[in-house]
């Protein structure tokens, strides 16, 4: 490849890191006989919950299914309320809608992005059933805070942790606290990926047993412990469940993954570093806090904040310019509250979560994965620089 062909490549907003290790535990599934839920699933789960410090872990095939399956097992219901932030993706919500529960946002910290904890207790009411945190990017939430009010008002509190496998608060692993559960996520664009696939940690052995009953359509007993030679072909229908399982090939990968996260944080967080030393100084842009002592970032995404009100460019415009020179680019998220069904059947309208809106007009996320290149990241530094440069007022 010429050094200006080269130059000019596409930089991709993530790449997930898949080498031998992936591939020879896939070949070894495949050659094994046995593809869909098996020993290596179990394995999984045993290797996950020892890295975050549960008592019990439950692979399913998404983090859209893993949310699921906690709301419903911890008895979230038609007509319940549920607080949660509007600054996510539209698993944390849509999964309420499909069991007739109700989202109550809370609007964000600005400099966190997070759930604002202090207007937290504003929006309880009688109907509350539970909090749904969101660990934004990687970051954790307050959860000491989150854990102390709902404990005030007899909440449930299930954590959706999508972006925060590896993420650290105080201590402990985020998956490992006296939350109900907590619903990590294994897309290609996460820390680790499995393909696809989820994972919900609890302490509870009851709401274990119960995720575990719906993950795969209310069976008694699922196929790995049927067709095990000496065992029983009998099952029982308990419940109407799922079809939410992982697959053996799903949790190769993720045994493999799982041994490297936190080489792959390591070196998010020096991407992370490099990021912000070179935005420091750079007029019209906010750039992601590296946070405090107390807690671990897993640099999941790394966002920044374009102040376009002092650009002659809209976000929009500058995602177009960064796509110009091959850069790739995302939004995490338009504000849910945003979104045409939930106006519509809410009747929210800009001006309801101010921080929440300002936040999401303006945010970009900009490439961060572990194999990007030096050269790239200051590809897409010196193209952030001359856009700036080129568009303020």
């Amino acid at each position: 490849m010429s050094e200006e062909k080269k130059n000019n490549s596409f930089i991709p907003l993530s790449r997930p890191t898949i080498e031998k290790d992936e591939i020879r535990e896939v070949v070894d599934t495949l050659k094994s006989g046995w593809l869909t839920t098996g020993p290596k699933v179990i394995k999984f789960e045993e290797k996950f919950k020892e890295y975050v410090g549960s008592k019990f872990a439950i692979a399913v095939n998404s983090g859209t299914a893993a949310l699921h399956l906690a709301y419903m097992a911890c008895g979230i219901k038609d007509g319940d309320e549920v607080i949660t932030t509007p600054l996510t993706f539209a698993s944390t919500v849509n999964m309420l809608e499909v069991i007739g529960a109700k989202a109550v946002f809370v609007d964000i910290n600005q400099d966190t992005f997070n759930i604002d904890v202090e207007k937290m207790e504003e929006k309880i009411t009688s109907k509350t059933k539970a909090i749904i945190p969101v660990h934004f990017a990687g970051r954790p939430c307050e959860m000491d805070r989150i854990l102390e009010i709902a404990k005030k008002h007899k909440l449930l509190v299930i954590e959706d942790a999508a972006h925060a496998v590896g993420t650290e608060y105080k201590n402990r692993r985020i998956g490992a606290g006296s939350s109900q559960a907590v619903c990590f996520s294994f897309h290609p664009i996460k820390n680790i990926t499995t393909g696809e696939g989820g994972m919900v940690t609890t302490n509870n052995e009851e709401l274990a047993d119960k995720i575990r009953l719906l993950r795969f359509h209310g069976i008694s007993k699922e196929a790995w412990k049927r067709y095990q030679k000496g065992a029983s072909p009998l099952y029982e229908i308990l419940v109407p469940g799922y079809k939410y399982n992982m697959m053996d090939i799903q949790a190769a990968i993720g045994l493999a993954q799982l041994k490297k996260l936190d080489y792959f944080i390591k070196i998010r967080t020096k991407l992370a570093k490099e990021y912000n030393e070179a935005f420091r100084n750079m007029a019209g842009i906010i750039h992601a806090s590296m946070g405090g002592d107390n807690f671990r970032h897993a640099w999941h995404l790394y966002i920044v904040m374009f102040k376009t009100e002092y650009l002659k460019i809209s976000r929009e415009e500058i995602m177009l310019e960064l796509q110009k020179r091959n850069i790739g680019c995302g939004i995490h998220f338009i504000a849910i509250h945003l979104h045409p069904y939930y106006k519509k059947k809410y009747g929210y309208r800009r001006g309801d979560l101010p921080k929440a809106e300002y936040v999401s007009d303006r945010i970009v996320s900009l490439p961060l994965f572990p194999k990007l290149q030096t050269a790239d990241l200051r590809r897409v530094i010196e193209s952030v620089r001359e856009i700036l440069e080129n568009y303020k007022k």
